[in-house]
């Protein structure tokens, strides 16, 4: 204006803006004490997010404009840090069938209870799918997947190497450690899908039973007791206890019996030679193995 020697009503008509926004100045506003709130709210409050701290300070008589503490919120990066879910490759859905034989197909899950003490375990539970035999539960307070696969070593020197394991996607079984070892022995892993446990049916159903008769049945007191009762358990389990899944029948008397006793005999004939079958029996050979 002073340029062109104008005054303010001839510059704002030729710039067509009115001179209330001409003479508009910005005010500066003062978030000082909403800063403080939020900061000394966060400090009490670690896990409230901003929606749950707009509602407490408006309860508590303030009239600050909840897009306004937002805006403060954000600038004090308040935000609350969400964990990244895991990517898992793509798990394709397949049908639970029936194994035709031995050794085709293994289950695995683990489990989860706590002493009277209240330090917690685990237990590994594998299955074979074909005849519901339980062929090993570990029992310790922490099994990596490196326990994994000392004891699934052992089993394949017992039943031999099975086609596929179907499992779910915990962290110990979609290591990058199991993935190289199952290739290495030429075994599938059957990943369910993430959320269906119905896709590994059998252990489940399993991991029911053993929950009900031995870890809500007992109130351990340590692991070497959690051990010894479970081993006399699962032996009960594969020899005198009837299976719905075998129409009554124990595994013994099922058509699948002779995989059991020539078992039996391999683990006897690896550890200690045919000649001494008689005298050992599974569970010192399990002990021998833990010792």
């Amino acid at each position: 204006m002073q340029t062109y020697e104008m005054s303010e009503r001839q510059a704002c008509r030729l710039l067509s803006i009115s001179r209330t926004i001409f003479r508009y100045a910005a005010k500066l506003t003062d978030d000082h004490e909403i800063t403080q709130e939020l900061l000394r709210l966060a400090e009490r409050q670690p896990r409230w997010g901003c929606s749950k701290m707009v509602d407490y300070l408006k309860n508590q008589g303030y009239d600050w404009n909840h897009k306004r503490i937002r805006r403060v919120y954000r600038e004090l990066k308040l935000n609350l840090r969400r964990k990244p879910k895991k990517r898992l490759p793509a798990r394709t859905a397949r049908a639970l069938a029936v194994p035709e034989q031995s050794n085709q197909s293994w289950s695995l899950d683990f489990m989860s209870d706590s002493l009277s003490n209240g330090r917690a375990f685990r237990t590994l539970n594998i299955l074979d799918d074909y005849n519901r035999e339980a062929l090993w539960i570990e029992v310790d307070t922490s099994i990596p997947a490196e326990r994994v696969i000392r004891v699934l070593e052992v089993l394949l020197l017992w039943r031999g190497t099975p086609h596929q394991i179907r499992m779910d996607n915990g962290p110990e079984l979609i290591s990058q450690r199991l993935a190289e070892w199952a290739q290495e022995r030429h075994i599938e892993l059957a990943h369910i899908q993430p959320g269906k446990p119905a896709q590994n049916a059998y252990i489940e159903r399993f991991n029911r039973t053993f929950r009900e008769e031995i870890l809500d049945a007992y109130l351990f007191d340590d692991l070497q007791e959690v051990r010894a009762i479970t081993e006399h358990w699962l032996q009960e389990y594969n020899t005198i206890r009837p299976h719905e899944a075998l129409r009554g029948l124990t595994l013994h008397q099922s058509p699948s019996a002779p995989a059991s006793h020539n078992v039996q005999n391999r683990i006897h004939d690896l550890a200690i030679g045919p000649s001494s079958r008689s005298s050992t029996s599974t569970h010192s050979l399990r002990q021998e193995w833990r010792n």
